[in-house]
């Protein structure tokens, strides 16, 4: 009996090794809640944001060759994690600005053959202000908080379902061009996603998540009150993990970010999570948003706990996040 009790426990432990996709669900009558067995790599953060903010890419201003390279960077991160392109290539051409500028997009199929006809879009914009044009000591605006954060947080987000094939809906991954010119790259994209009826059921677009918050939350969305995208996360993770900032609203934030584009053309529940707070960060489109002033233990805390609620959003029979 012994020798079979710890055979099975061995069985058990190896299965666990094996296969990250291993979840376990935890329902009562307030909530429902999944735990994964998956960690995310605080090395890989690091050095994923550590070059997309790096002064070899000067910026990321869109049409320059900085932000070329961080197209070339993004490519070959969803190449290397087998994410393929949704398109002939990752390469999506703004249709709307004069210099050739590319968003990135890749697509995660959805493993139920109902459910992966319906999309959830996991988005951030790659692109940056670049070069500062008054003689100064120093000129690149490195963009690590904006958006290089967000970035990074997504790509691992694509990573782990890519490792995991835990999503029964297909997913498109995202990364924008031509944001901090007007929303170029979400506006160019969404036309030629409607042409192909794309079943948009919601996007969650990060921005600006490099340091943490001196808050009972982790983070907010953007237009708290348009759905229940909040109290969803929150449901799913467990934890307080979304709240509601007064200044997001003040600001109008929901219509300042890639997300804005998605909801005026789907009317679905597109909204943006952010840790910046108007309060824990000084250098907003500033040459001293860089890397070592990131917060990579955060960065890495903020994606693993938003893991449970991405994965949710994914499987749940039904469209849970609705407009309110």
């Amino acid at each position: 009996m012994k020798k079979i009790y710890f055979l099975f426990v061995s069985l058990v432990l190896l299965c666990c090794k094996t296969n990250p996709s291993v979840v376990t669900e935890t329902t009562d009558s307030s909530s429902k809640k999944i735990e994964i067995n998956y960690k995310v790599s605080e090395s890989e953060v690091s050095d994923f944001l550590k070059y997309l903010s790096s002064d070899e890419l000067e910026g990321r201003e869109t049409g320059t060759k900085g932000i070329e390279k961080a197209a070339v960077f993004l490519e070959d991160f969803l190449k290397k994690n087998n994410v393929k392109p949704y398109f002939a290539s990752y390469r999506d051409t703004l249709t709307n600005f004069k210099l050739p500028a590319y968003n990135i997009v890749g697509v995660l199929e959805g493993t139920d053959p109902v459910l992966k006809k319906e999309f959830v879009v996991l988005s951030a914009h790659y692109d940056h202000i670049g070069k500062e044009k008054k003689q100064q000591a120093d000129v690149i605006n490195n963009g690590a908080n904006d958006d290089a954060s967000g970035v990074t947080a997504v790509a691992q987000m694509a990573e782990y379902f890519a490792k995991t094939k835990s999503n029964k809906r297909s997913i498109l991954i995202v990364f924008f061009a031509g944001e901090e010119k007007g929303l170029l790259g979400s506006k160019s994209l969404v036309p030629k996603l409607k042409k192909r009826d794309f079943n948009l059921y919601t996007q969650l677009n990060i921005e600006m998540i490099g340091v943490p918050m001196k808050r009972d939350f982790l983070a907010y969305v953007t237009g708290f009150d348009k759905s229940n995208m909040a109290q969803k996360i929150n449901e799913y993770t467990g934890k307080n993990t979304i709240g509601f900032l007064p200044k997001e609203a003040e600001y109008k934030l929901f219509y300042r970010s890639d997300n804005y584009s998605f909801f005026e053309a789907f009317g679905k529940p597109c909204q943006s999570i952010s840790t910046f707070d108007f309060e824990n960060f000084e250098f907003y489109h500033h040459v001293s948003d860089e890397f070592k002033v990131m917060n990579i233990p955060h960065i890495t805390a903020f994606v693993q706990e938003l893991l449970p609620a991405v994965t949710q959003i994914t499987i749940t029979p039904t469209k849970e996040i609705t407009m309110n």
